[in-house]
């Protein structure tokens, strides 16, 4: 194996040719915290968009769409917010490469999903 691939960097896919996008810090999410959210037919291509923030599952849902399906970092800042991200990282249904890119660049996400 050359030396060239060893220091190449890790890529996270969310799924297969779509790499995860992960904001440099957690402070720069302040999406909403509750009420109704819309998310954008590129996020959620469902007819029904609403997302009730105080409705746990559906803030959960709404989540994990958004952190799968966000190319652009405005996508994330407008939809996740950085503390409610760490109290529900635990409970969110990522795939690997998701949760592996975020726990790599965030710590503190890492730290939050330890019993």
């Amino acid at each position: 194996m050359s030396t060239r691939a060893l220091d190449a960097p890790v890529a996270y896919l969310a799924r297969p040719y779509r790499p995860v996008l992960v904001a440099g810090t957690l402070a720069e999410l302040t999406g909403p915290t509750h009420g109704l959210v819309e998310l954008p037919l590129r996020l959620w291509w469902n007819p029904q968009r609403a997302f009730d923030l105080g409705e746990h599952t559906m803030l959960l849902w709404m989540y994990e769409n958004v952190l799968r399906e966000a190319v652009r970092i405005d996508e994330l800042r407008a939809h996740i917010d950085g503390g409610t991200l760490v109290r529900v990282w635990p409970e969110l249904n990522l795939p690997r490469g998701v949760r592996a890119a975020w726990e790599a660049r965030h710590p503190a996400l890492r730290r939050a999903g330890r019993p």
